[in-house]
């Protein structure tokens, strides 16, 4: 009795240590860069790899993109998409030839960019046939996609692991609630997302509410068990699979 009492114990602490991963990893990428000097500058300075994702519709994204790579951090391009507006943003229904001249004039607008996540994009990110064009185009230029999730019918992260495009989808928003407690509240649980599932990437904005949190409570990651990883990392850290909020057994709904 007391040798099956011992190892069913020795059984239940498996089971619990395969239930918990071993490390957690959390990415942070910071969008709508390009706008503020000075809020720029503060994001540049946060204690860490900082993802920098810069639209270029915005009066110093070049010069912007030019410090942050110097800086070592990865630049990414904040690609505007239906519904946002302007002379880069993608629509349904736009010609192909359109679609690809908007992205080459905006990368040509982000110097250093490594890969492209979406600004707004509820509408154009559940386009089957764009986000395949665009999936293509970001592997013909050797660049990776980070969905942002706008819209719970985006299928872009679907189409990039498809055709094998390095991607990560976005786990959580810091600051649709711009306060500091309700951010805060959401960097508590992209952490605690990280212990459950291994990892969780965060997008915020440059916000004085986020950076105040941001500056306070990064610092205190290590400590928490929690490793901070620059983007590259966790998108090989996830190989291209789809987190269980995204989809099953790593692959995400293809619409």
């Amino acid at each position: 009795m007391r040798a099956l009492l011992f190892v069913l114990v020795w059984w239940l602490a498996g089971v619990a240590q395969a239930a918990a991963p071993a490390k957690a990893y959390l990415t942070l990428i910071i969008d709508d860069l390009g706008q503020n000097v000075a809020r720029d500058n503060r994001v540049l300075a946060l204690p860490g790899p900082v993802t920098l994702a810069i639209m270029p519709d915005t009066p110093h994204a070049t010069t912007f993109a030019r410090q942050g790579h110097a800086a070592g951090k990865t630049v990414i391009l904040h690609m505007p998409m239906d519904p946002a507006t302007g002379p880069y943003a993608w629509h349904p229904g736009m010609p192909t030839d359109t679609l690809t001249t908007r992205l080459a004039n905006a990368l040509d607008k982000v110097p250093f960019a490594a890969g492209i996540n979406n600004h707004m994009g509820s509408r154009m990110t559940s386009q089957p046939e764009a986000m395949t064009g665009l999936m293509e185009e970001l592997q013909r230029r050797g660049l990776f996609f980070v969905d942002s999730r706008t819209s719970a019918a985006t299928v872009a992260a679907a189409k990039a692991q498809a055709i094998g495009l390095a991607h990560v989808s976005r786990d959580v928003f810091l600051d649709d609630v711009r306060t500091p407690e309700a951010i805060a509240g959401q960097l508590r649980i992209g952490i605690e997302l990280a212990r459950r599932q291994g990892s969780a990437v965060l997008i915020g904005h440059p916000y004085p509410q986020t950076l105040e949190v941001l500056e306070r409570e990064l610092p205190r990651l290590k400590r928490q068990g929690v490793e901070w990883i620059e983007i590259h990392q966790m998108i090989a850290q996830r190989s291209n699979l789809a987190m269980p909020a995204h989809g099953k057994q790593g692959r995400y709904p293809d619409r």
